[in-house]
């Protein structure tokens, strides 16, 4: 939670059902700072995109409060909320060309043909557009009818801009290199920027923070770092990034680390909260940070079998079975001296305690 004298956003105790059964947003609490760039990020029914349908006020919430500055928006209607609005499909007038589509929100808003004139020009500078007012959205590219898209929603120059799986219709290429202007655009202009998505690359590329959700419920906010080195949940550490789980039995706990009988196996893990020993937990460690033939003392190492591998441009990703566990993944660089493996072949590998995370099994839950 951030300080309230820099909380611009707030959802309180917020949650909504559309049957009057099913709560899609169980009890919601998060709070959005002045200027940052937040993402909700999480799969497909998730709840993210409702959260941003409520705080646009397309919406209403079946209970708690949003409050924007301190204030409550619950009875304003989406026009009056000083918040612009991107969506996936762009939403452009087709009939209109890019600056009727631009000085569209503006004539509602009853401003002066200058200012009008102003504003247009001064959004299609930002979205490097400049020219473009008189085209159709039909003679552009997709990626052209989105930065209209973020041009309309930055026009009438709003406290907040909403974004919703802005980049989902384009290609990978061109996903990436608007990803990149988004941010720049953000930074540069100091906006406030919440943003859907459920493309972890993405988020982490883009924000702030970023806040994963799973069943309506919020998992964890943390800076992207933090999200990917530090998870606090099972589902945070399968879900950005990967990660290998391995479940186990904690048998000892000493300090900050505890030792986890995995099938035959100990392994030494680094405590994410307080267990004791009897506790079922699951072990994440994420390939990157397992060491090929360690040429040090590790405080875990284990000799292996390559069950599989898979080249993938910059490294090859090798999976092998731990403690009778499969589809434990490793990656080796792809440097010359690394490709002597084959399927069939022993390897050694290690990894250290801070690297391995024991986390609350949540499959018990189920």
């Amino acid at each position: 939670m951030s300080n309230a004298s820099d909380t611009q956003i707030e959802f309180v105790n917020v949650s909504k059902s559309y049957d009057g059964k099913t709560q899609v947003l169980p009890n919601l609490n998060l709070s959005v700072r002045q200027g940052e760039f937040l993402t909700l990020l999480g799969p497909s029914g998730s709840g993210k995109t409702t959260c941003l349908m409520l705080l646009a006020g397309f919406e209403s919430p079946s209970s708690g409060e949003i409050r924007v500055n301190g204030e409550s928006i619950h009875n304003l209607p989406p026009q009056n909320r000083d918040m612009g609005m991107v969506f996936q499909n762009y939403a452009l007038f087709p009939h209109m060309t890019v600056g009727k589509n631009l000085s569209f929100p503006l004539e509602i808003r009853k401003m002066s043909t200058g200012e009008q004139q102003r504003r247009v020009k001064r959004a299609l500078e930002i979205v490097r557009l400049e020219g473009f007012e008189h085209r159709h959205p039909g003679k552009l590219s997709g990626g052209q009818q989105q930065r209209v898209a973020i041009a309309r929603a930055l026009v009438f120059e709003p406290g907040v801009v909403l974004m919703d799986e802005p980049l989902g219709a384009l290609d990978r290429r061109l996903r990436e290199q608007l990803q990149l202007e988004i941010r720049s655009i953000q930074r540069r202009l100091g906006v406030t920027m919440v943003y859907v998505t459920h493309d972890q690359q993405e988020a982490m590329t883009l924000s702030d923070r970023i806040a994963v959700f799973n069943q309506g419920q919020i998992q964890q906010v943390a800076e992207p770092e933090s999200l990917y080195e530090e998870p606090m949940r099972e589902f945070v550490a399968r879900f950005v990034g990967d990660n290998n789980l391995l479940r186990g039995v904690v048998k000892s706990v000493s300090g900050e680390s505890c030792q986890v009988q995995v099938g035959s196996g100990l392994i030494e893990a680094f405590m994410v909260e307080p267990l004791v020993p009897g506790d079922q937990s699951v072990l994440a460690i994420r390939p990157e940070r397992i060491v090929f033939s360690p040429s040090m003392e590790y405080s875990n190492t284990v000799t292996s079998v390559v069950d599989d591998m898979v080249f993938q441009g910059d490294h090859w990703r090798i999976s092998v079975t731990v403690y009778g566990q499969p589809d434990f993944v490793f990656k080796i660089p792809n440097t010359i001296g690394q490709s002597g493996i084959l399927p069939g072949d022993s390897v050694n590998i290690g990894w250290t305690t801070i690297d391995c995370r024991a986390l609350p099994d949540e499959h018990l839950a189920v």
